[in-house]
């Protein structure tokens, strides 16, 4: 099954990718080959899924987004007030390549620009017999998940060209923000920006800032945990550059971008994005990539100063209905087949604040279900606090695909939400009130699918068919029939109520009765259902207790009356006859019991 939010990037991608506006970086003569039709998107979550779409496969250098890396790397090695003391983290709100110090100090005013990024580089340690480049490479590549490799194609055009960075590392030795010749720093610099990465690379690296560091792929660290916060801090104000402040105005995102074509943005604590597109603006991001995060960041509800974003994930609970079942007694049949056949009923108990980063791994938890078998699906949105629009729209959208694909979703307890899933198309048929309605329903779908019958009794059913005779011989039927009476009862007739002696036992014959407890005031509440072939009020028969609920016709019900005296006679007229009776009863009640200790356990699951 194709994801939702693999169709949304296709046509995401579609939208833009006749666009041809803006113009390749030419200033480094290797750069101006690139081919302005390449065009890649690409969403890393924090937990290693990934959608792709486009040429995110296809290499290119990654330019300056190696800046904002390269900046941790720095901070790792000399520590946060040694490099503040060399490098600023203000906005310069000039150009990327502008020769911008700050009066007096000659520190450059952010790691972001190129006078910055020098200076990063002048701040990271030969170690271990590993220069910096070949530090700053395996670096890079920890955030990648990958070995990553230098095109020196590139590099050697940027070392022959690069004659406006020759002046500014010289100018920063001028200051003392370079200890040593800054020969070679630049090369450093040089080869830094000639890494090779794809789009893929650019959102797995933002997925390891945004899961704390750690590469959701190979699970390694890749930046110490300290460090994250300043580097997203410094991407956020500045990466884009004398854009930045816009950027972060509009699409709310810390992210870098790079001459090469490629934007790496970040939504901190729960995924990472990125694009890749040659043709450039004016101000050297990637033309193509700032419309595109623009959208994402608007259309999925991104921002990172949303009040609603939480990486909490939307799935507090999961279970199957071979685990919990509706309130209702089955036939033994029927209840073995849900046992048997009950994974095929899923149950998801969502909890917060529905938005896409939240919503995210349930779509995709959903399509690993219906891959898996799952034929009906049930959203319980008891604990759901709120959802935007954008969730909402893409419940509906896995609604409709996982019914082209046979699977049914519904949604239990919606609350509030009732309302907005209806204008998003949702019909009244797949919302139930409660949980129980939406599992009595799935539940009996499911029992015709597999069985090819419904398992409903129709009409009177004999006393040979109801459970707790089955094992009565003929002439232990004849003796029923002759010394037990029936008693009939109108819809809405209580037949036991909570309180009362148990003196008698009833097996309903034909009809279905209710199990309701008192709650506060006249509310009632539901906690079985009995229908034909079932036995009421036999736990307090046998223990002798009072009635603990009552019990009510929903239609026109028959029962057999099992009087306490009539049964205890048994004992010595018909030993065995009460040996089966009670053996079924057990059995009976151990299965109860049995299915209890299973849902329990399924509930407490966290």
């Amino acid at each position: 099954m194709v994801s939702p939010i693999q169709e949304y990037l296709k046509t995401l991608h579609a939208r833009y990718a006749s666009v041809m506006d803006g113009h390749v970086a030419d200033y480094i003569p290797e750069l101006s080959k690139a081919d302005p039709r390449l065009f890649g998107i690409c969403i890393a979550t924090r937990d290693g899924h990934v959608y792709e779409v486009g040429d995110t496969r296809h290499s290119f250098t990654i330019q300056s987004v190696s800046k904002a890396l390269a900046y941790g790397l720095a901070l790792e090695d000399r520590g946060e007030e040694h490099v503040l003391s060399r490098i600023g983290v203000e906005p310069s709100g000039e150009a990327f390549n502008a020769i911008s110090l700050k009066e007096g100090t000659g520190a450059p005013f952010n790691p972001m620009i190129n006078a910055g990024a020098i200076a990063t580089c002048g701040q990271v340690l030969p170690k271990d017999e590993h220069s910096r480049i070949e530090r700053i490479l395996a670096y890079l590549g920890g955030f990648a998940g990958r070995t990553l490799d230098i095109d020196q194609a590139i590099y050697q055009s940027e070392s022959e060209t690069g004659h406006r960075n020759r002046a500014i590392g010289w100018l920063l030795r001028n200051f003392g923000i370079i200890d040593e010749d800054p020969h070679e720093t630049l090369e450093t610099y040089f080869q830094q920006c000639s890494i090779r990465v794809t789009c893929r690379d650019l959102a797995i690296m933002g997925a390891t800032l945004a899961n704390q560091g750690i590469n959701p792929i190979t699970q390694k660290r890749a930046i110490a945990a300290e460090y994250v916060d300043n580097v997203l801090g410094v991407m956020a104000t500045c990466g884009m550059y004398d854009w930045s402040g816009e950027w972060i105005y509009r699409v709310g995102l810390p992210a870098k971008s790079g001459v090469g074509g490629g934007i790496l943005a970040v939504l901190p604590g729960q995924l990472g994005i990125g694009v890749f597109s040659p043709p450039l603006d004016s101000q050297g991001n990637s033309l193509r990539g700032i419309r595109v995060c623009t959208d994402l960041s608007r259309e999925l509800a991104l921002h990172m100063l949303n009040p609603a974003a939480t990486p909490r994930t939307a799935v507090r609970l999961a279970y199957h209905g071979g685990e919990v079942m509706a309130r209702r007694r089955l036939p033994p049949s029927a209840r073995e087949t849900l046992r048997r056949c009950g994974s095929r009923i899923q149950i998801l108990a969502l909890q917060g604040g529905l938005i896409f980063t939240t919503f995210e791994p349930v779509l995709r938890r959903a399509m690993q279900l219906s891959d898996a078998g799952c034929l009906h699906l049930i959203l319980d949105l008891r604990a759901v606090v709120s959802a935007d629009a954008v969730s909402l729209r893409l419940m509906e959208e896995l609604r409709s695909r996982l019914t082209q694909l046979g699977v049914r979703m519904v949604y239990c307890q919606p609350g509030r939400l009732c309302q907005p899933l209806m204008e998003m198309g949702v019909p009244a048929s797949a919302l139930f009130a409660t949980e129980d309605a939406a599992l009595e329903a799935s539940e009996d779908s499911l029992l015709l699918e597999v069985t090819g019958a419904t398992w409903r009794p129709s009409g009177s059913l004999p006393l040979e068919e109801c459970a707790l005779f089955r094992s009565c011989t003929a002439e232990d039927m004849i003796l029923l029939r002759n010394e037990l009476s029936t008693r009939k009862y109108e819809m809405g007739d209580t037949l036991i109520h909570a309180g009362e002696s148990a003196d008698e036992m009833l097996v309903v014959l034909s009809g279905n009765v209710e199990v309701q407890i008192r709650g506060e005031g006249q509310n009632r509440q539901r906690i079985d259902v009995l229908t034909a072939g079932m036995t009421v009020g036999e736990m307090a028969f046998l223990d002798g207790s009072p009635r603990s609920a009552d019990v009510v016709a929903m239609d026109q019900v028959k029962c057999l009356v099992i009087p306490r005296a009539w049964f205890a006679a048994l004992t010595e007229t018909h030993p065995a006859l009460k040996i089966s009776l009670l053996h079924e009863l057990t059995r009976e009640i151990s299965a109860r019991l049995r299915q209890a200790n299973i849902e329990v356990g399924a509930l407490q699951r966290a």
